[in-house]
């Protein structure tokens, strides 16, 4: 229903501006010079600059207050005027996500009722880019009459009516470019930044739509896909105000996010009997074409995935990866472990981060004190070098690269030493060893095994080996080295923990030294030399 209210937003505009311009023409032909000249000072004013004007309890509540007596006075006119219009602006809209289980998704009546949206929020963005950029809060308990004419591919009609809507959300209006001629901009972009609540109720005229399964969900569905692709940022409407050419503004892909998904720690444990299916959904834009999907593993807590998937990036300011973790009930739906999301602008193009993202319950909830597990990401934006066209292009054209080359080579392993290793036996000592193993090849090699000397336990916690083990490795970019502590005992073995390492930064940098933290123990980390010989094979076309 956004999607409406984002119509509605760039119709309210639209209609105020028109009215607007009509005044001004009357009344102000002899002062659009000077106006112009106003606004455009305005333009390079910042918001340090108007609170030096305005004292703050009077900024920006004014604002609001006159934003909000303007629109309730001419809302009983845009709800005339606008009610036919976005009807015929949304029926197309709908039939294209218009679920397989219907046959015709239409409005057999739409008005916007009597109560006006009310703004609670404002503020102006800086932009360098020759605009103006101002965000609105909006908050709107409409009593709108909007009834949907649904058929069924039974050929059962049902009159729906949408009822109890309860919106607040923030949209984003842009004026640019700024011109001298009035009104000073040449379009308005308008855009649904972000959504806080969405509340409605669907209701059978007559009857209940409970009562029909699968009904009111893929109705649902369909107007929050809808508003997802359609009116979400970053997609964005463009008005025209002045004739001309406003193809900048549209939205296009600006680059590419790597995301390889190595694994994950100390999950919730889902399940009665036995351990959580961990699967994850990661995505940046929540379309069902654009969220991608690991494999399950079964029964572990700790699963290691090592998949990669690649995301369209089209505003890395804003946007944001999410990744949400779930535990895989079979037939039943899956329940959700934990969730994280990273901001795209804290990645540097062209540069992997490695990182761990702590699990929450739910994205809006600032403060969640639960260990839910963790999550391990190794992310890569690959920034376009085109814009528009172009920039699809180039995009496609890293993603194909990467597909012809193979990164072969010799990936060494130097093995130094480890330090505060937990205790593995009631002397409070230890006889460790490491098992290296090449994940995808499950090549394997082992240390020796470390024994205290003397009966002094700081030379069994803190070994030091110092050997060296070299793997041919066939597909550097997609292979992982995992490290496993084991305890050696007479009668068997016992495990104390693990590393998991990607091969994508030793590949970057050729050779490199660090201390690598041992998951799965108290304490502990492994301190190791790594080394990439390089060798490229191209395949065949």
């Amino acid at each position: 229903m956004s999607f409406f209210f984002g119509l509605v937003i760039g119709i309210i505009v639209g209609l105020a501006l028109i009215v607007a311009f009509v005044r001004s023409e009357n009344s102000r032909s002899n002062s659009r010079s000077k106006l112009a000249t106003t606004i455009a000072a305005f333009a390079r004013m910042t918001v340090e600059d108007s609170r030096k004007i305005l004292a703050p309890e009077y900024y920006p509540t004014w604002v609001l207050s006159w934003l909000n007596l303007q629109l309730t006075k001419i809302w009983p006119y845009v709800n005339e005027a606008a009610s036919e219009l976005i009807k015929a602006s949304v029926e197309p809209i709908l039939e294209q996500y218009r679920p397989i289980i219907l046959s015709s998704l239409k409005f057999s009546k739409f008005t916007l009722g009597t109560v006006a949206p009310q703004f609670t929020g404002v503020s102006i963005i800086e932009d360098g880019g020759g605009g103006i950029t101002m965000e609105l809060e909006m908050q709107w308990d409409g009593n709108p009459s909007i009834i949907l004419d649904i058929k069924t591919r039974l050929g059962v009609a049902l009159p729906v009516q949408v009822k109890n809507i309860g919106f607040t959300g923030v949209f984003r209006l842009i004026f640019k470019p700024l011109v001298d001629e009035f009104p000073c901009f040449g379009a308005i972009c308008f855009s649904l930044r972000q959504k806080k609540k969405l509340d409605f109720t669907l209701k059978v005229v007559g009857g209940d739509i409970s009562s029909l399964p699968g009904i009111s969900d893929a109705i649902e569905g369909t107007i929050r896909d809808a508003i997802e692709d359609s009116i979400t940022w970053p997609v964005r409407k463009i008005i025209p105000i002045l004739p001309g050419d406003y193809s900048d503004l549209e939205l296009k892909p600006v680059g590419i996010l790597e995301v390889k998904l190595v694994q994950a720690k100390e999950l919730t444990n889902k399940d009665i009997i036995g351990k959580s299916d961990p699967f994850a959904v990661l995505y940046i834009r929540p379309l069902p074409n654009r969220m991608k999907t690991s494999k399950t593993i079964n029964n572990q807590l700790n699963p290691v995935w090592n998949e990669h998937f690649e995301f369209i990036v089209e505003d890395e300011s804003t946007q944001h990866l999410v990744i949400k973790v779930y535990d895989d009930e079979g037939i039943q739906a899956a329940e959700l472990i934990g969730c994280a999301q990273i901001q795209l602008k804290d990645l540097e193009p062209g540069k992997v981060k490695d990182v761990w993202l702590k699990l929450v319950k739910d994205l809006e909830i600032q403060r969640d004190n639960k260990n839910r597990g963790q999550v391990h990401l190794e992310l890569l934006v690959l920034k376009s070098s085109g814009e528009g066209k172009e920039a699809v292009e180039n995009g496609k054209e890293v993603k194909l690269k990467k597909k012809e080359v193979i990164v072969r080579g010799v990936f060494s392993v130097t093995v130094i030493s480890a330090e505060d290793l937990p205790p593995a036996d009631l002397m409070g000592k230890a006889d460790p060893y490491i098992v290296l193993t090449m994940k995808k090849t499950e090549t394997k090699n082992k240390t020796r095994v470390t024994t205290s000397v003397n009966f002094v336990v700081n030379d069994c916690l803190n070994p030091v080996w110092n050997q060296t083990f070299d793997f041919v490795v066939e597909d550097g970019l997609h292979d992982m080295l995992i490290l496993e502590v084991w305890d050696h005992d007479t009668f068997g073995k016992d495990y104390m923990g693990r590393c998991i390492l990607t091969l994508t930064r030793v590949i970057l940098e050729g050779e490199y030294k660090d201390s690598f933290q041992l998951d799965g123990a108290k304490s502990g980390k492994l301190n190791l030399s790594l080394k990439w010989v390089p060798q490229l094979i191209y395949r065949d076309s």
